[in-house]
């Protein structure tokens, strides 16, 4: 592995930044430790060790904002309910909440409301490491509040891996789909698919 690459992965928790590099031959040293696996390619300028694992990222962000509890599409990829895996690390926050969101890992932030963002958080292990994450029915929920932003393919493809799980709780999943006033829309979904 090169020096100065090297270094600007340790100094910066695992990534680097194309643009760090200055010149083109580090650029295309860059390149060439993502083709050999090395290096994981996050977005478009992005590179993260793949030595590091996605959990280290989850808690790292889960210790950066305490009060953050992961949701969405890393809650999905948790739960194994969808395929899709975001170059982002999704956490809901209490709205008005005023966040600084470091560099890296690269992180989307939701603004939800003290009610909808307190509700149905768990503490888990994730890849060694603790993370704070909502449960597997306040995730599914999620999938259907939002079935407009994500698209209906991801929502599909979540409720269908939920359906398939031993572990789901109906009950527990109609109410929080009471909760955030979803039930008739998530029934209508439940009576498609079971």
């Amino acid at each position: 592995m090169n020096e100065k690459i090297s270094e600007l992965l340790k100094a910066n928790n695992g990534y680097v930044l194309s643009k760090q590099l200055g010149s083109n031959v580090l650029r295309y040293q860059l390149k060439k430790m993502a083709d050999k696996g090395e290096l994981i390619m996050v977005k478009r300028g992005l590179y993260r060790d793949a030595q590091l694992s996605s959990g280290a990222d989850w808690s790292q962000v889960c210790r950066i904002i305490p009060s953050g509890v992961l949701c969405m599409f890393t809650a999905w990829q948790y739960f194994e309910l969808t395929t899709h895996v975001s170059s982002q690390i999704h956490i809901a926050v209490p709205h008005k909440q005023k966040v600084v969101l470091p560099d890296y890992p690269p992180i989307k932030l939701y603004y939800w409301s003290n009610q909808y963002q307190g509700m149905a958080k768990t503490e888990n292990r994730y890849n060694g490491e603790n993370i704070i994450i909502y449960d597997l029915e306040k995730s599914v929920c999620d999938a259907v509040k939002f079935r407009n932003k994500v698209g209906i393919d991801i929502t599909a493809e979540v409720l269908k891996n939920y359906i398939k799980r031993k572990d789901r709780n109906l009950d527990a999943l109609m109410k929080y789909a009471k909760v955030l006033r979803i039930s008739d829309t998530m029934t209508q979904y439940l009576n498609m698919m079971l």
